[in-house]
């Protein structure tokens, strides 16, 4: 396991997420080089799969038709975890392994009554933090209920630059808050006046991708405080910043809400509350949190992100044929 972290000024230099395709492959395979791993001895390789159409759980293949579906021109909101798919796929073209990705951003399962709004032409749907929530539900049901999954429900808050909430019930994420539906983020505006934003949208001279930029990777924390670090805005709340603590604590109480609105589906009825994702490291953060909703069920502390060793785990279901690898297509 190696991380492969990249500076703002290598990143300016491409216009767009395509465009590093070749930066971010080279890079990649010489870590692999450094380890001492030929590419050549890989038993198959698993990607978290960009922003795909809506899709089950579980190892859909990684085809042509999938690539030209994330490479599509009419996507504006591209998701760097595409260009995983685009490097998988030349990988089975070279070496003929078995690729895939694995609960992707596009899982979606959610039942039909939750997906009702009052804008027929805008229904409700799950999009974003599936891989990590659904891993820790997991793990949780196996290390701590010892119970299989399928027989549990959980409230899974996946606490990151974006945050979302799942409700998993018998296995299948029946409902959830997206990270632009409810709570805010370190770095995302989360759910605000519609009136308001439609007001803004037409009122900013900004362009859709310029709106989007702003509402998907510079609200939030960055927008109130400068900054996306949890850490940094906790320092600045232990030195008297009173206003890093309301916005801090804001965050926090929003999170805790969504967590209570999960509860309603399932009236309550709520094995473990499960927090994760980098930001779940924070006992302020947890404990705010956890002070809130702790009466509607126990309270796990899953924190880190486990992205990868879940891609690896589902990718050897795939081989040891526990787990069937589904058809892009169908």
């Amino acid at each position: 396991s190696e991380t492969l972290r990249h500076s703002r000024d290598e990143m300016s230099k491409f216009n767009d997420v395509l465009e590093q395709f070749d930066f971010r492959k080279e890079v990649i395979y010489k870590a692999l080089e450094k380890n001492n791993i030929p590419v050549s001895s890989l038993t198959a390789a698993c990607s978290r799969g960009g922003n795909i159409i809506a899709c089950p759980h579980g190892a859909i293949e990684i085809d042509q038709d999938m690539i030209d579906y994330l490479t599509r021109p009419d996507d504006m909101a591209k998701h760097a975890s595409l260009l995983g798919s685009m490097i998988a796929f030349d990988l089975h073209k070279e070496y003929g392994i078995p690729i895939c990705i694995y609960d992707a951003i596009g899982t979606d399962e959610m039942q039909p009554v939750a997906r009702v709004t009052g804008i027929p032409e805008i229904p409700r749907f799950t999009v974003g933090h599936t891989l990590n929530t659904r891993a820790m539900a997991i793990k949780c049901a196996d290390e701590i209920l010892h119970k299989p999954f399928e027989e549990c429900t959980f409230i899974v808050a996946h606490l990151g630059g974006g945050i979302s909430i799942r409700l998993y019930k018998n296995g299948i994420n029946i409902d959830c808050v997206n990270d632009d539906e409810g709570n805010f983020s370190p770095e995302r505006c989360g759910g605000v006046s519609v009136k308001e934003l439609a007001k803004f949208c037409f009122t900013s001279g900004l362009s859709y991708g310029e709106v989007m930029d702003k509402l998907h990777g510079n609200a939030g924390l960055a927008a109130h405080l400068g900054t996306k670090d949890a850490v940094t805005v906790e320092k600045m709340i232990e030195d008297g910043d009173e206003y890093a603590k309301i916005i801090y604590e804001g965050m926090c109480y929003r999170i805790a809400k969504d967590i209570g609105t999960m509860s309603i589906p399932v009236a309550g009825k709520v094995d473990r509350i499960i927090l994760t994702g980098g930001i779940s490291h924070s006992k302020m953060l947890t404990d705010y949190i956890s002070n809130l909703v702790s009466w509607i069920a126990p309270v796990e502390i899953m924190a880190g992100e486990y992205e990868m060793e879940a891609l690896a785990a589902g990718a050897l279901r795939v081989l040891r044929g526990e787990e069937k690898l589904q058809n892009f297509s169908e």
